[in-house]
């Protein structure tokens, strides 16, 4: 059995994942981490990492918490040997890294920055269709509570289209054309992509990315509206997190693509 940790597990998503690992035949609740616990779990929940590491076994801790929070939890599990699979968005690349670097031999950090199937196949479509088309914009649709923005997934997105246009630039008109106070109204400018975020009451995690070329425009819309969506992704980083090793990003590292 794989022994799990969730940090973050008064929340939403930590919810979510302890709804889902008590389903599956093959791993189990060791204890939840959170400074707020909700009073009603049938398990330990520690306040901090530490003192659950010191009281448990754990096999992966799964971390759905704030960028401000997780990078310190990341580090204690991983110097410990502790597998960590990572949904929280808002960690940079070079941060990822060097959390990476101070793990012990062996240990894995697996971080996505979206866990369900269908946001990751359009990030893949996204990257194929970017040579055939000089024009791209990715717009993203949160739920009002997020904490960051643009999303990981929107990052990912514009960092994936940047690669299948191979150099290319885009023509298009950029933040030159942005009228004096509406500065912003193009979006934020990810290596080349700009990203739009929204965030209002009414959605879960939308994403629509456009691309246009002479005459012509492809619309790639993903929409989840359950947190269950994500739930297949994150067993599938827990079960593989022990035959990996260093950082490894993106679900579609582990997806038969």
């Amino acid at each position: 059995m794989i022994k799990v940790a969730v940090a973050g597990s008064s929340g939403r998503m930590g919810q979510a994942v302890i709804g889902a690992v008590d389903a599956a035949d093959d791993m189990v609740i060791a204890c939840g981490i959170d400074p707020t616990p909700r009073g009603d779990e049938p398990f330990v929940v520690h306040e901090s990492v530490e003192d659950a590491l010191d009281a448990h076994e754990v096999d992966v801790m799964v971390d759905f918490t704030r960028p401000d929070v997780a990078a310190g939890n990341i580090s204690e599990a991983l110097a410990r040997g502790v597998d960590c699979v990572v949904g929280t968005t808002g960690l940079a690349t070079d941060a990822l890294e060097a959390l990476a670097q101070g793990s012990a031999d062996g240990a894995c950090l697996f971080f996505a920055p979206n866990f369900t199937t269908g946001a990751v196949l359009m990030m893949q479509f996204a990257k194929a269709a970017a040579p055939f088309f000089p024009e791209a914009e990715v717009i993203e649709y949160h739920h009002c509570r997020k904490k960051d923005a643009p999303s990981g997934t929107a990052v990912r997105t514009a960092q994936l289209i940047a690669e299948g246009r191979q150099g290319r630039v885009s023509s298009s008109p950029g933040k030159e054309t942005e009228i004096p106070g509406a500065e912003g109204a193009r979006g934020a400018l990810i290596e080349g992509v700009p990203v739009h975020a929204v965030r209002s009451n009414g959605f879960v995690a939308d994403q629509e990315v456009i691309f246009g070329s002479l005459g012509q425009t492809l619309s790639i819309h993903h929409v989840s509206w359950d947190t269950q969506s994500y739930m297949p992704g994150v067993l599938l980083g827990i079960r593989e997190a022990g035959a990996l090793s260093g950082l490894i990003v993106g679900l579609e590292s582990i997806m038969d693509l």
